[in-house]
């Protein structure tokens, strides 16, 4: 199944929701990162919820988590957009963590104190900035009560990424579901209660259902409608032009002291790996255009 995300809403519960299957996405990051066990779980689940975020979105308008622990990966960065593009990278790629009670121990991994930081471009003067502390490390959680309580939208969020024996990925996924105002405190309860009492959401993956599946076993006798669907991507905006860029920012002298080396400069781009190589001449053209 290709991943793509369906976004619904219920006039009845008055809520809004979405779901995503991204099991392809996961990998080609997890792929170019190459993540241990550990580090694909928490990277995919946090792609997962930037698609989700992002998706709340519009027009050219982008959101970026930025999940900061005291544990050995150090950091997670996604970014995502409207159209269902993302790309992120974790701080120690090979950082990886015993299982714990059966599960990955990505509160260990991330560390129990930290901040999650949300970043949107709305496409304003400037960008609006939202800084939570991690309640849990467990990335869905986190995400979830950042949106209770700084942005005022009661949500519940489930994520999954499940790696396979190849070192790759065998599942990842995830759902959010946000209540509109008025709250129909009603309505709510019924859909905690369905989403509490529903196999992992792994092996509801796992077993073939897709995004519309999970968004009918949660809202079950519930009507909604579906407004969308849309493909989900790996994608980073990275191209020669901006690490040029990126260069220029360093000055001439610096710029003239790589040249110097008599060798090439690779820069690599944090967020797909990307690598890009510069010979002296280019690193002298690119001096000489801005002395």
């Amino acid at each position: 199944m290709k991943d793509h995300l369906i976004r619904v809403i219920s006039d009845e519960a008055n809520v809004r929701a979405m779901a995503c299957l991204t099991t392809a996405t996961v990998g080609e990051a997890c792929a170019r990162h190459r993540t241990s066990p550990t580090a694909s779980v928490a990277l995919g689940r946090a792609l997962t919820g930037g698609v989700l975020l992002g998706a709340l979105l519009k027009g050219r308008q982008r959101v970026a988590l930025k999940f900061e622990g005291n544990g050995p990966l150090g950091k997670i960065v996604v970014e995502a957009d409207p159209m269902c593009l993302v790309h992120g990278y974790v701080g120690n790629p090979v950082a990886d963590l015993p299982l714990r009670d059966g599960r990955f121990d990505i509160p260990g991994a991330l560390g129990r104190a930290g901040l999650l930081t949300v970043t949107k471009d709305l496409q304003l003067k400037s960008p609006y900035q939202g800084v939570v502390n991690l309640v849990s490390s467990e990335i869905a959680e986190d995400i979830a009560y950042y949106l209770t309580e700084s942005e005022q939208t009661p949500s519940a969020m489930g994520l999954t990424t499940i790696p396979d024996d190849q070192g790759g990925i065998a599942v990842a996924g995830g759902f959010l579901i946000q209540s509109l105002p008025p709250a129909n405190d009603a309505a709510l309860e019924t859909l905690t209660a369905r989403i509490a009492a529903m196999p992992p959401l792994a092996k509801l993956l796992f077993d073939g259902a897709g995004p519309k599946d999970i968004l009918d076993r949660i809202f079950g006798d519930i009507p909604y409608e579906i407004l969308g669907h849309q493909d989900v991507a790996f994608h980073c905006g990275c191209s020669r032009d901006r690490i040029e860029q990126a260069l220029i920012t360093l000055g001439v002298d610096e710029i003239k002291s790589l040249a110097e080396r008599g060798e090439d400069t690779v820069i690599t781009c944090e967020f797909c790996r990307e690598p890009y190589a510069f010979t002296p001449e280019d690193l002298r053209r690119l001096a000489d255009e801005r002395h």
